[in-house]
């Protein structure tokens, strides 16, 4: 088995690398080189520099935005062998992916956009949903090293991952207001929320805003901080540029992204993203109790 590296240690990608680590030679690398540090007396893998990592045959990425994988990408391109893969985790943007993916294969570097899904739950536990975009014997190339992943799903070419996961972010902002609007009526009538859940979550109505993130975050104002609202909305305008580029009509999920974003400017970038229905709360002049 090759060696491999994990470049980008935040939220998720720390413990994404530590599955990699526990199993394969393990290079990492993060902006905060100290968390790097962390990780290798935590998981037993090897900081390197960011030139270092050119010694692996399968390279990860978990950075915010595209933009950020780019940038990384042209520091590395005097160093990259050919052959090498490179795994892309960020939740990203199909159209700029595509272009790194032309990019890369000048140097002889296939790339891969994959980004997952679960949350740092998920991450923690190796059960990540990944969404692969890539040709097939790329995809085959690569899904040995996937240790953090419960399920691997190759939706098409490169592009397709993250367009994939741009609209699964997308109808979760969907079920996840639609949720907080209706039980604030139902609040309002004097229903208590939890109750409320029981029976939604044992009819057609459920979702998983109402099986886990409400009654794990909002009845009990948790909380916790695992996915910024700011990137909800970031994710939100990657799937309007997917909608966009089909000419797809999208009233619902156009509205979606305006009431995130109204959220995001609201409570600011870094509150989690279920605290998006604390504007809600807000308007109605309750809680979901």
């Amino acid at each position: 088995m090759d060696k491999v590296a994990f470049l980008g240690l935040g939220a998720m990608g720390y413990p994404m690398a530590a599955h990699l680590a526990r199993r394969f030679p393990t290079l990492v690398w993060n902006r905060t080189f100290q968390k790097a540090l962390r990780h290798q007396e935590a998981f037993g893998s090897k900081a390197v520099p960011l030139e270092g990592v050119a010694e692996a045959g399968v390279l990860f990425t978990c950075l915010p935005t595209t933009r950020e994988v780019a940038q990384v990408a042209e520091r590395l391109l005097p160093h990259l062998r050919p052959g090498t893969h490179w795994v892309d985790a960020t939740s990203g943007d199909p159209e700029e992916s595509r272009r790194l993916a032309a990019r890369l294969l000048e140097r002889g570097v296939v790339y891969l956009d994959a980004p997952v899904s679960g949350g740092t739950a998920g991450a923690e536990a190796g059960t990540l949903t990944v969404m692969l975009g890539g040709q097939e014997e790329a995809v085959e190339r690569v899904r040995p090293y996937l240790a953090y992943a419960g399920k691997v799903v190759h939706v098409g070419p490169v592009g397709a991952g993250h367009a994939v996961k741009a609209i699964n972010n997308a109808l979760l902002a969907v079920s996840l207001w639609a949720a907080g609007e209706g039980l604030l009526a139902l609040v309002a009538q004097g229903v208590s929320a939890e109750k409320a859940l029981e029976a939604i979550n044992a009819c057609s109505g459920r979702s998983n805003a109402t099986e886990n993130l409400i009654p794990g975050r909002v009845l009990t104002r948790a909380f916790p901080k695992t996915f910024a609202l700011g990137l909800l909305v970031k994710d939100l305008g990657i799937a309007m540029g997917v909608l966009d580029g089909q000419k797809a009509p999208s009233p619902l999920l156009r509205l979606t992204r305006e009431v995130y974003e109204m959220a995001g400017r609201e409570l600011g970038p870094e509150a989690d993203h279920v605290e998006a229905l604390r504007l809600l709360e807000r308007w109605a002049g309750r809680e979901i109790r």
